[in-house]
This record gives C-alpha cells, sequence and structure tokens, in this order.
C-alpha cells in the first residue's frame, strides 16, 4: 500500500528534500532523483551503498518462505508483541515507524490500534498481507527517507544486534531526527553480559544440538539468521550511555532471558517443524528436488500447512496461545534480573 499520508511523510533519501508523486515513481525537488514505485511499497533506498551489509538480503535466509504470509503472533514473536503493546502502547493518533520491519509482520498485528504504521526495511522480503494494507519503504536506516520529527513513537526487533557500534550510533542519531521530542521507541535487542540464568538457556541450546546430530531436529535456517549478530553493546550501562549521546533516556527497561522458551522454540517446535515437514515430503514424493531430503523444503512445507491450520483458529491455534502465555512468563519471572536480551523503552529527550 502506498497512501497519501505516506507521500506527505516521505523524503529523499540523499538530499531530504521534498517528492513529488510522478508516475511510477517520486522525484526530488532538491537532487532530481527519481524514486521508484513499486506493486505496493516505495523504493527510497540511497543511491550511494554502504559497506555493511546485512544477511538479511540473502535469499538462502529466506528460502523456508516464512516472510511470505503472516500468522498470528505466538510463541516468541507473540511474547514480543505482547511486550510491545504494553510498553509502547500504540493507539489512535500515532504516527510510527517500524524500523527493520522484515515482512511487515508486526504492522499487520498493530493495524486494529489505529496508528498509522510506517514499515521501512532495506530488502523488500515483505508478506502479502502487509503490501496490500499496509505503509512499506524500501530504505537503509542509516539514511531514513523521513522529515525531520515526522513520528510520534517508533520501535526496532531485532535489529541493534545485527548493527556494528558505528552504524548503531548513526541508527539511533537518524531515529531522534525523524522522532518528535518526547517520542518514544520501544527495542527488542540484547547485550553481550549475561547473567546466570542463561547458564540454563545455554544447556537447552546444547540439547538442540545433541538433538540435530540425531536428526530429531534442523537448526541451520536459525543459524542463517543469527550469523551476522554484531552484537556491538557490551553492557546494560554501556546501553545507557550509546541511548543518551543520541539524546534519549531508558524510560522502562525489561530482560529477557527465556528458558522457558528456548524450551519451546529451540527443541519443541522445531521438533515438530522437522516431523511435520518430512510427513508433507513424502506425501509430495521423496526422491524429487522438493521431496524428502531437502531441509529447506520441508521446513517451507511444515510451515505452509502449520499456517494453513493456524487461519482456521482451531485446536493448534488455541494451544500456541496458551504455550506463548507460559513463555511470557519468563519475563514477569526474571524481567529484573540483568541480563543480555531485553525490551527496553528509549524516550527522547
Amino acid at each position: 500500500m502506498i497512501s497519501s499520508a505516506l507521500l506527505a511523510l516521505v523524503r529523499c533519501p540523499d538530499c531530504r528534500g521534498e517528492l513529488i508523486p510522478e508516475d511510477r515513481a517520486l522525484a526530488c525537488r532538491g537532487c532530481g532523483r527519481r524514486c521508484p514505485r513499486e506493486d505496493g511499497y516505495l523504493d527510497l533506498r540511497p543511491a550511494a551503498a554502504f559497506t555493511e551489509q546485512t544477511k538479511y538480503l540473502d535469499a538462502a535466509l529466506h528460502a523456508d518462505a516464512r516472510h511470505e504470509s503472516v500468522s498470528p503472533p505466538l510463541l516468541q514473536a507473540g511474547v514480543r508483541q505482547r511486550m510491545l503493546q504494553a510498553l509502547l502502547r500504540p493507539g489512535a493518533g500515532d504516527v510510527i515507524v517500524d524500523l527493520g520491519c522484515g515482512s511487515g509482520r508486526s504492522a499487520v498485528w498493530n493495524r486494529a490500534s489505529g496508528a498509522h504504521i510506517v514499515g521501512i526495511d532495506v530488502a523488500p522480503y515483505f508478506a502479502a498481507q502487509a503490501l496490500e494494507g499496509s505503509d512499506l519503504v524500501l530504505g537503509d536506516l542509516r539514511r531514513l527517507p523521513f522529515a525531520d520529527a515526522t513520528f510520534s513513537k517508533g520501535y526496532a526487533l531485532d535489529v541493534f544486534e545485527h548493527l556494528s557500534r558505528e552504524t548503531l550510533v548513526d541508527v539511533l542519531g537518524e531515529i531522534a531526527r525523524v522522532l518528535r521530542p518526547g517520542g518514544r521507541v520501544f527495542v527488542y535487542s540484547h547485550v553481550r553480559k549475561n547473567s546466570r540464568l542463561a547458564l540454563g538457556l545455554r544447556l537447552v541450546n546444547r540439547l538442540a544440538r545433541g538433538l540435530e546430530r540425531l536428526g530429531l531436529i534442523d537448526l541451520r535456517q536459525e543459524r542463517l539468521r543469527k550469523a551476522d549478530h554484531l552484537n556491538p553493546l557490551v553492557d546494560v550501562p554501556d546501553l545507557e550511555r550509546v541511548v543518551d549521546a543520541a539524546g534519549f533516556r531508558i524510560a522502562r527497561i525489561l530482560y529477557y532471558t527465556p528458558l522457558i522458551g528456548g524450551v519451546v522454540e529451540n527443541i519443541l517446535m522445531r521438533a515438530a517443524e522437522r516431523a511435520l515437514g518430512r510427513h508433507a515430503a513424502r506425501r509430495g514424493g521423496s526422491g524429487t528436488p522438493g521431496g524428502k531430503g531437502n531441509p529447506a523444503r520441508e521446513a517451507k512445507l511444515a510451515r505452509t500447512a502449520a499456517k494453513a491450520r493456524l487461519a482456521g483458529r482451531g485446536p493448534l491455534y488455541y494451544t500456541l496461545e496458551a504455550t506463548t502465555a507460559l513463555m511470557t512468563l519468563d519475563v514477569w519471572l526474571f524481567g529484573r534480573v540483568r541480563s543480555g536480551p531485553f525490551f527496553a523503552l528509549l524516550e527522547k529527550r
């Protein structure tokens, strides 16, 4: 979707000049650049490419096709969505930027809040539901193509850990520029220093790797997704210094050591996904390029089948909804224990 409200917010990513709509493009009044209007989103990437690039651009990362459609917010994604709602409180009258929006699923989940949400990401792996009903921009967080003081709120989920220190400073500066004074940004990320609670999570991950060696689960896609983690923040005091230098204060912070969530996501769900994928591959015929023995294809088949079942809001949906509530206990039980992963609400001074 490309709404008139979005067209009023965007600016040239190179000179920040006003963009004038033309046929299938936007023309900059300042530098004359033409920015394409694609099917459902605007391409506002800066003309000069940055040397530091995320692996999210790699097609291999999207082989399981999880980005193609939006499922309900469940499991780890459901925990993040619940915390976003609790801390950021999106509502009617808010203009919110979804920083590093990925498929755009969070914009879809928060559509009912009445807020105007604009998603921006560096790669065009947008879900169909997001393209149809949400304002989406292809762009770089280091050169946000928006006017100063445009947004009342924003959020960045699983973004900061992918950035180098220098890039994180640049991104925070850009967020501060496009946010109104007193505006708030909800962040889910992590610092390198963990608490002793992380020992439990390491044991869960060690068990998961053992099950993978036995062929019971497949963690390759998860490793791909974390392959470019640069983890620029040392600890929470380091986080405080970096956001303070960018003009923010931490209004609230809760820590998230997913002990329950690790068992559910890294073991139980991966095992179920593996079993469902193999079952679907057998039905499709083994020995073929799309059949048994192709883990990426099996994962895609499993996710497609699961999403179809979730759409019916049957027993599977309600089971996962209850599991999500159980996983949220990790926040309420251990949220005061200073650890690596965190939910933070940053307020612009």
